[in-house]
Order: C-alpha cells, then sequence, then structure tokens
C-alpha cells in the first residue's frame, strides 16, 4: 500500500534496463513481485553499446547459467543471433564456449518483446535522480519531474551513466554513452549515502559503412555449420547465419598512431581512470606491444537490416580525423566511410566489497547493486549480477533468505565471490581461468547444476521444468545402456562405457549400435556431456575431494620463505605479487588483486607436496 507521499508503489524497483536491469525484472517479476523497470529510454533497453556480441571464453558459460536458472539473455540471442561459434574446439570440453554475433537492434526489439509479456512488470520511461531511505533501509526513488516512487526493494543496474564522460580527442562532454544523457543527480545521491566509488573507463570503435570496404583483401571468418545454442530450450537455430572478416594493421597504422599519441585523452592526461586490461585501447597496442609488426582487427556487421560494421580490436579515442587516416591505412579499408566515430567513456562505479554475496549493500537494507555500478565490464558479467539481484531483492522483500552460489557450482559464484571479497583493480571480465574446478562447471552441464534451483525459485516454467526432466531419464538411459553393452576389445569383451575411458575410443564410434529411442531422442551436445562424464570420470571424482578440501583450506598457512618462482604454473605477474606481500594464509593470498582460484590451487598443491616432502624426510 502506498503512502500519501509517493506517487505510485512496488514491491522491487530496478534502475536501469541494460543487460542486469532486464534479468533483475524479469526474475523479481516471475518470482510474483510487483516489479517497476525504470530507463531514460525504453526504445533502447538491452541495447549493445559496444560489441555486437554474446557469448566468448567464460563469458558464454556465464550465459549458459543465466539460461539454466531461468534468465532469459540466452533465448533471446538464439533468436537474435546472425553468427554463431563454438571456441576452444581443439581444448578440452572445460573452456569450450559459445559464442553468437547478434542482430543488435532486432536484439533489443526481441527483449523489450519479452519484457513486455510479463504481467507483474511494468516499463517506465523517466530518469531516477535520487535514493529514498528511512533510517538504514531503502524505501523508494525519487525523478528528475520529483515524482517519488515507493519500493520495498531497490536495484541499481546503472551501467556507464553514473557521471558518465565522453572523450574523442580534446573534445569531451557528459553522456552516459553516445548520444545519451548521464545520471548526474543520482551518482551524487549515492555519494551522499557515503558509498565507497571510483572511476572506471571503457572504450568503442569506430563503426564503418560496409558499402565502402573492400573484402577481397580480408580475411572471411564464418560461423559454424551447425550452430550451438545458448538456451537449453532452444531445439534449432533457423535465421540467417552471415559471415565475419579479419583485417590486419600495420607499420604505417602505428605510425600514425605513435605521431599522434599525445592527440588520446589516454597519454594526453585527460583520462586517469582505469581501463580494461584485456580489451585495450588501440592505442595502448601499439604503444605496449611495440614488437608486434600487425594486430587483427574484426569487421563484425552489426545486423541482417544495416550497413554498420563494428571494428572489434580498434577502441581509440582519437580525434575522427586521426581515426579516419588509422582506418584507411588499413588493407581494404582504404575508402572506408566512418558513421560513427569511436570513444572513450569514464564513469562512477560503486566499490563491490560495499556489498554482502546476495549483491544488497552493506550500508543501506534493500538496496542492491549490479554490473558495471559494480566495476565489471560486459553483458554477460552485467547480466548474471543482474538475475542475482533480482532473485535476491525479491527474496528479501519475501523475508526469505538470500541465495548465494558457491565458487564450485556456478561461475556466477566465483564472479560475484571474487567481486565482493577480493574487490577490483581494474575492470572485472570472466575468463575460465578463474575458475579453480574448471571441469565441473561446463557449458553442457550448467542445467543439471542449476536449473532445480531455478525452479524452486520459481524461474523455470512447468513445461521446461518437464522437458529437462525427461532429459535427465535419457541421459540416464545413454548411461545405464553404455555401462551394460559390451563390446570385443583385445581378447575379451568391456563395457562401452569402460572403453571410454581409452583415449583411442570417441562415442560417436558406438552411436549406431544405440537403442533408437536413445539414439533418435538425444542430441549430439547431451550425448558429448556423458561422453566427458565418463572420460573424465577420474579428474571429476578428484575435484569433488578437492572441492571439499578447499573449503577448509582458507586457514592453511604459507610459509613466510616459499619460493613462488619454483612453483611452475604461475604467471610472472602473480609471482610478482606473491613474493611482495608474503601471505601469510591461503585465504590472505585469496585477496590479492588479480591471483586467480587457479593461482590458488597450484599453490594449496605446492604446500601438500612440500608437506609430504618434510614427512619423508623424517
Amino acid at each position: 500500500m502506498k503512502s500519501n507521499n509517493f506517487f505510485e508503489s512496488f514491491d522491487v524497483v530496478v534502475v536501469g534496463a541494460g543487460h542486469a536491469g532486464v534479468e533483475a525484472a524479469v526474475a523479481s517479476s516471475r518470482m510474483g513481485l510487483q516489479t517497476a523497470l525504470y530507463t531514460m529510454n525504453i526504445d533502447l533497453i538491452a541495447q549493445m553499446s559496444c560489441n555486437p556480441a554474446i557469448g566468448g571464453i567464460g563469458k558464454g558459460h556465464l550465459v549458459r547459467e543465466i539460461d539454466a536458472l531461468g534468465g532469459v539473455m540466452g533465448e533471446v540471442i538464439d533468436r537474435t543471433g546472425i553468427q554463431f561459434r563454438l571456441l576452444n574446439r581443439s581444448r578440452g570440453p572445460a573452456v569450450w564456449s559459445p559464442r553468437a554475433q547478434a542482430d543488435k537492434q532486432n536484439y533489443r526489439i526481441e527483449m523489450k518483446f519479452l519484457l513486455e509479456k510479463e504481467k507483474l512488470l511494468k516499463i517506465k520511461q523517466a530518469e531516477v535522480a535520487g535514493l529514498l531511505s528511512e533510517g538504514n533501509r531503502v524505501n523508494g526513488v525519487e525523478l528528475r519531474d520529483g515524482r517519488k516512487i515507493q519500493a520495498k526493494a531497490v536495484i541499481l543496474t546503472t551501467g556507464t551513466f553514473l557521471n558518465g564522460l565522453i572523450h574523442v580527442g580534446k573534445k569531451r562532454h557528459s553522456a552516459g554513452r553516445g548520444g545519451e544523457t548521464p545520471s548526474i543527480s543520482l551518482a551524487e545521491s549515492i555519494k551522499l549515502l557515503k558509498f565507497k566509488w571510483g572511476r572506471m573507463k571503457t572504450g568503442t570503435p569506430p563503426r564503418l559503412d560496409s558499402r565502402t570496404i573492400d573484402f577481397s583483401y580480408t580475411e572471411e571468418q564464418k560461423g559454424d555449420e551447425i550452430p550451438t545454442p545458448f538456451s537449453f530450450r532452444t531445439k534449432k537455430i533457423d535465421q540467417p547465419q552471415i559471415s565475419c572478416f579479419i583485417a590486419y594493421s600495420n607499420e604505417k597504422t602505428h605510425k600514425i598512431v605513435r605521431n599522434n599519441l599525445m592527440k588520446s585523452p589516454l597519454y594526453s592526461g585527460e583520462i586517469q581512470s582505469v581501463g580494461p586490461r584485456y580489451c585495450p585501447s588501440f592505442e595502448d597496442k601499439v604503444v605496449k606491444f611495440s614488437d608486434k609488426p600487425r594486430h587483427q582487427i574484426f569487421l563484425e556487421p552489426e545486423g541482417i537490416r544495416t550497413n554498420e560494421i563494428y571494428v572489434n580490436g580498434l577502441s581509440t579515442s582519437m580525434p575522427p580525423e586521426i581515426q579516419q587516416e588509422m582506418i584507411h591505412s588499413i588493407k581494404g579499408l582504404e575508402k572506408a566511410e566512418i558513421i560513427r566515430p569511436g570513444y572513450a567513456i569514464e564513469y562512477d562505479y560503486v566499490i563491490p566489497t560495499e556489498l554482502y554475496s546476495s549483491l544488497e549493500t552493506k550500508r543501506l537494507s534493500g538496496l542492491f547493486h549490479a554490473g558495471q555500478i559494480n566495476g565489471t565490464t560486459g553483458y554477460e558479467e552485467a547480466a548474471c549480477q543482474g538475475l542475482m539481484a533480482g532473485i535476491n531483492a525479491a527474496r528479501k522483500v519475501k523475508g526469505e533468505k538470500a541465495i548465494t552460489l558457491g565458487r564450485d557450482e556456478a561461475y556466477i559464484g566465483i564472479l560475484i565471490d571474487d567481486l565482493v571479497t577480493k574487490g577490483i583493480d581494474e575492470p572485472y571480465r570472466m575468463f575460465t581461468s578463474r575458475a579453480e574446478y574448471r571441469l565441473q562447471l561446463r557449458i553442457d552441464n550448467a542445467d543439471c547444476r542449476l536449473t532445480p534451483l531455478g525452479a524452486r525459485l520459481g524461474l523455470i516454467s512447468s513445461s521446461a521444468l518437464d522437458e529437462f526432466d525427461l532429459k535427465q531419464k535419457r541421459l540416464n538411459n545413454l548411461r545405464d545402456f553404455l555401462k551394460s553393452k559390451r563390446i570385443p576389445v583385445g581378447q575379451g569383451k568391456i563395457a562401452i562405457s569402460q572403453a571410454l575411458k581409452r583415449t583411442d575410443h570417441k562415442i560417436e564410434q558406438f552411436r549406431s549400435s544405440f537403442p533408437r529411442e536413445i539414439r533418435d531422442n538425444l542430441s549430439s551436445e547431451e550425448i558429448r556431456s556423458v561422453e566427458t562424464e565418463i572420460k573424465y570420470q577420474g579428474y571429476l571424482k578428484q575435484q569433488s575431494l578437492e572441492i571439499e578440501q578447499m573449503k577448509q583450506a582458507g586457514s592453511k598457512v604459507i610459509p613466510h620463505d616459499l619460493d613462488y618462482t619454483a612453483i611452475a604454473g604461475l604467471s610472472l605477474e602473480i609471482v610478482e605479487k606473491l613474493s611482495h606481500i608474503k601471505p601469510s594464509t591461503i585465504g590472505q593470498a585469496s585477496r590479492i588483486p588479480g591471483i586467480t582460484p587457479a593461482a590458488l590451487s597450484i599453490i594449496h598443491l605446492q604446500l601438500k607436496i612440500n608437506q609430504k616432502r618434510e614427512k619423508t624426510v623424517f
């Protein structure tokens, strides 16, 4: 029931309709809460302001987990993707990751259509200018036009809009992203609440007119012949697929950058904030990798019905005339016309150690943060936070305990744990190397890990849950068949499941012997999933034991004189940080920025080896 001071009242208010906001709003509304989603422009819901793509190494795992829990990113990209590729096929199944080029316009239209079908969700176009609180609890938001909106929980998913400042050469102007108004009043409201905050930087490349590109001088990059969907509920990708193309910078390009370096705000001193290390500007590439004669430039169409080409790999904030020189120095792009220049953007974020693992703030009860406001970068990282914030905001309103995912349960759990326990010193991006137990957290078993939880939360429809249960029966039938069916090997016979543990046997060799009801009803991915379980059974059991051990390892003492340079598998950067700080325990080491879970696992193993050696000596 709203108070007389409030214009409207909702259970949950979500501020911002980017990739975090839409997941938060859908989760909250599907869990039975009256939810309002506030955005400054309804026509730009789920806008892809940077690369028009979903997924990639590590990121694809996040999207599969979002889908398994009942989120929507996976099903929307499946409907609007124009090129699908499964990355890392040459490596083990733990690091296979799907990626899809999106039709940028169709993606946001499809997402808006999906949101409009949610019965308990109201989409509102207005600028949220401030937070309202009573004591130490949030109780609503105030709009720029003065209206006050009551809420039992508020989720901030503000992206790059908080005090956003765009740089192009020496010119700069306030904006949330190209052509959009920044959120200044809300940023000040957050600071008045004494939240610790910082500044981040990200960038975007120029967009080109495809009609002015000579693609004969580029390398064609086709998608997979059979696309791998993101959503477990997608049966088939039907829409037309297109190619991307690869071009290369050259010494002339690099010389243009070096000669004009001080015209870049990154090097003139105008930008002081930290940018994403794993997605550097082209200026940084030229300076920091001066030994490289060329860099790959990916020419990625922004949609089926547009001429815009996203120039992936050429993020820059150089003046437009210098950007044009850089473009024209590249083979095939000599006559290319820039539709939109690239730019850098600085924005405020709140230090993520201000949050509980539920993504609720420690300073203000009922207030949740998700996405780039927490210092992350990427649509997928934002979306998974939005989903978890939406779930926990809904549970907060219902008086229920927050849901947190363990590092051994999901990449989502790893991401959130990293943010709230370690904090960040640069924009956070997900990689498979951040996971201690990658083999447990594969894309093919995300539904087995998380869909039962999604169902208990009310995020999985009854029909989707029925399909999940049928899939588990199909997988169990295949497992039983592989254990019971014996084949001749050498002088005797063994079960197919035993034969598959050998490197010279693949499950496809035996597919023709499967009973028809198994062969006809199982997808290739489902069959590969069972094969992975069998082939890596020993490793998986060992990892399960290590998971239990690592839960007790936080207090394990690290000798002060441990020689990190002698430990194989640690990067030079990690060795330098550990040698300088000399953490006394595994728990302390885990909180050093930049120390990955994989590195901790290696250290833990080395300590066990050292302990065994000491016992042998004495």
